[in-house]
C-alpha cells in the first residue's frame, strides 16, 4: 500500500486533505519561528558578554537560555496542549518557546563575535546607546540573525510534523490516524 499512494487524498474540497495539512505544518513552523525571532532579541542582548560590563549579567542570560533549551519541543507541546487544547496554537507556542532558547544562544554568539571597533568609535564621538545600536551593532549582526532564523525555520518544519503526531496540529495528525487505521496508501501519500 505504501507504494500505491492514495492520490485522491491530495485535495478533497470538503474536508481535511494533504495540502491543508502541509499548509498547516508550514504555518505552525513559520509562526513559531517568527515569534521566537522577535522574542529572543532581548534575551540575546542580555546573554551577550560584550553588551554588559558585568559577566554575571551575561551569565544569567546564558543560564536562562540554557534552561529554556533543555526542555524538548514535545514536552512543551504536551504542556501547551493541556493548557490550550489540541490544536495548531499549541504547536506554534511550543516551537516558539523552544526556538527562543536556540535562537537566543545563536544570536548572542553573533553579537559576541562582532567587531567592537565601530561601537567604540561611535562612543568616542558621543553617540548614545540607541545610535550605537542602530549604526554599529545591528548592521553587523543582521546577516547572522537572518541566517540563523532560516536555519531554525528548517528545523521547525521537521519538528512541526512530529508535534502533529501528539495533537499539536499539522500533517502529523492525519499521519498517525492513517497509521492506526492501517490505511497504507494514505500513509504513502503523506510520507
Amino acid at each position: 500500500g505504501l507504494f500505491h499512494p492514495d492520490w485522491a487524498y491530495v485535495y478533497i474540497p470538503e474536508g481535511e486533505d494533504l495540502l491543508r495539512g502541509l499548509l498547516e505544518t508550514l504555518s505552525i513552523s513559520y509562526l513559531g519561528n517568527f515569534v521566537s525571532a522577535i522574542v529572543c532579541l532581548p534575551f540575546a542582548f542580555w546573554a551577550a558578554a560584550n553588551m554588559s560590563r558585568f559577566r554575571a549579567v551575561s551569565g544569567t542570560g546564558k543560564l536562562f537560555l540554557s534552561i529554556v533549551r533543555t526542555i524538548p519541543e514535545i514536552i512543551m507541546a504536551l504542556i501547551f496542549i493541556k493548557a490550550v487544547g489540541p490544536n495548531a496554537y499549541a504547536g506554534v507556542m511550543a516551537l516558539g518557546l523552544h526556538s527562543v532558547g536556540m535562537l537566543g544562544k545563536l544570536y548572542a554568539e553573533a553579537i559576541e563575535n562582532m567587531d567592537m571597533g565601530p561601537t567604540e568609535a561611535m562612543t568616542a564621538v558621543g553617540a548614545n546607546f540607541w545610535q550605537r545600536m542602530s549604526f554599529a551593532v545591528i548592521p553587523q549582526v543582521i546577516p547572522d540573525f537572518i541566517s540563523y532564523t532560516l536555519y531554525r525555520f528548517e528545523i521547525n518544519v521537521r519538528s512541526a510534523t512530529l508535534l502533529g503526531v501528539i495533537g499539536a496540529g499539522g500533517i502529523g495528525t492525519p499521519l498517525i490516524f492513517a497509521l492506526n487505521a492501517r490505511q497504507w496508501p494514505r500513509v504513502g501519500i503523506i510520507l
